[in-house]
């Protein structure tokens, strides 16, 4: 299918996006990894508890073993006595046969006898000899007890597919002997900066020119995001070189992402060059947002290809709302709420109709309330982003938003 979309006819970013799937289908690659080499990976396949998660009876704290019926009635001021009979050893099979008035001292996680059915707390315990146990207060059936199975059940779904894995889903999954699990290969996401006037970091910048820190920002966020950042290096602002670089590293790559190059100029050569690429090329070319509207979206050869402004705020901000949920389709991972809160606007923001305008804003405390300050700049200045905190999206049809407004602040993480 050949895409023919007009030139620079601007759209929101959720049909911008849903234009891009209808034209991708995504491939995720998977490989076989220990949990404990898994952190932040995505899980491809779900897993099911091979075993019942505990595999026996445990106590859930320090005391003793008992039949709950032999404790009935117990109190402070009429106690029950019970025969100590011996004590379970931590980390052996509890052997131990309890008869009628009978106890065995047991530890937090130990094994319940068979004959056993509840737990009394050592607190509410007093030991009067080696072998004689006043019990204070009585314990119903189960009382202090983990039964089989109560934290998983054997063929119960441990974690979905789809899950980015935490510390605690790598401890479930060892707790059942899962050693080995299938986990999204994180995608290489290649950028390639565009334009004379760039020199790396590192270079020394004689007048007229800058450094390239989208290449660099961007890597870090699809670093976070859990995509591999493949970085291009600089072309010039030919289209011979800008195709060159482009094809090279495109070849090595699951998604490009260009930056520069993508304003409506007779020196911008983003769209040519991607329509260069393969089929369909340019679906896209302008989104309805403040900053980042000449950003183009493409797809060659099944391939997202992405062309981000230059200028580093909107390439950033774009880079979050469209660069990002591209990297985590590649992973599989399953749609998580945003990390946000809610805040008291200080000031006013305006806004134009038919767009999203997205705003850093500085985050502070008064009176235990969040406030948010709108940090305004031009989309160049990246100590904009810098000094923010998140940021705050005007929707596409509001004028703006005015000063007290309650409204959700999406954090930087």
């Amino acid at each position: 299918m050949t895409a023919t979309p007009e030139f620079f006819n601007v759209q929101p970013i959720d049909a911008a996006l849903e234009l891009l799937d209808a034209h991708w289908t995504p491939r995720i690659k998977t490989e076989s990894l220990d949990p404990r080499r898994a952190l932040g990976r995505v899980l491809f396949a779900t897993v099911q508890s091979p075993i019942n998660l505990p595999q026996f009876r445990r106590s859930t704290v320090d005391g003793y073993a008992v039949r709950s019926q032999d404790t009935f009635g117990a109190s402070q001021s009429l106690p029950i006595y019970l025969t100590l009979t011996g004590r379970v050893p931590m980390g052996y099979a509890a052997d131990i046969d309890i008869q009628q008035g009978e106890a065995v001292e047991i530890h937090t996680g130990g094994m319940l006898p068979d004959s056993a059915d509840a737990v009394v707390m050592i607190e509410r315990t007093h030991l009067l000899d080696n072998s004689e146990l006043e019990v204070l207060a009585p314990v119903a059936s189960g009382e202090n007890v983990i039964q089989i199975g109560e934290d998983v059940e054997q063929g119960n779904i441990v974690l979905a597919a789809g899950r980015k894995l935490r510390p605690q889903d790598i401890g479930g999954l060892l707790a059942v002997g899962v050693t080995e699990i299938d986990v999204a290969v994180p995608p290489r996401i290649g950028i390639l900066s565009c334009g004379d006037e760039l020199v790396p970091p590192e270079g020394n910048v004689v007048p007229g020119q800058i450094r390239d820190i989208n290449a660099h920002t961007l890597a870090t966020l699809v670093e976070h995001v859990g995509g591999q950042p493949v970085l291009l290096g600089i072309a010039r602002d030919t289209f011979d070189e800008y195709r060159a670089k482009a094809w090279a590293g495109f070849a090595d790559v699951d998604v490009l992402v260009m930056t520069a190059g993508s304003s409506v100029s007779t020196r911008d050569y983003t769209r040519d060059v991607i329509n260069s690429l393969g089929q369909p090329g340019v679906l896209q070319h302008g989104l309805a947002v403040k900053p980042g509207k000449p950003t183009i979206i493409g797809v060659c050869e099944n391939k997202p290809v992405i062309g981000l402004p230059g200028n580093p705020v909107s390439a950033l901000l774009v880079a979050h709302q469209i660069v990002v949920p591209i990297v985590k389709r590649l992973l599989g991972e399953m749609p998580r709420p945003t990390s946000r809160i809610q805040a008291r606007l200080t000031h006013n923001m305006s806004s134009a109709t038919g767009r999203d305008d997205t705003i850093p804003v500085r985050l502070s405390q008064q009176d235990g309330e969040w406030l948010a300050e709108p940090i305004f700049g031009k989309s160049n200045l990246i100590f904009t982003l810098i000094q923010a905190d998140g940021f705050v999206q005007v929707p596409l049809n509001i004028n703006g938003l005015r000063a007290d407004t309650i409204v959700d602040v999406m954090l930087f993480s």
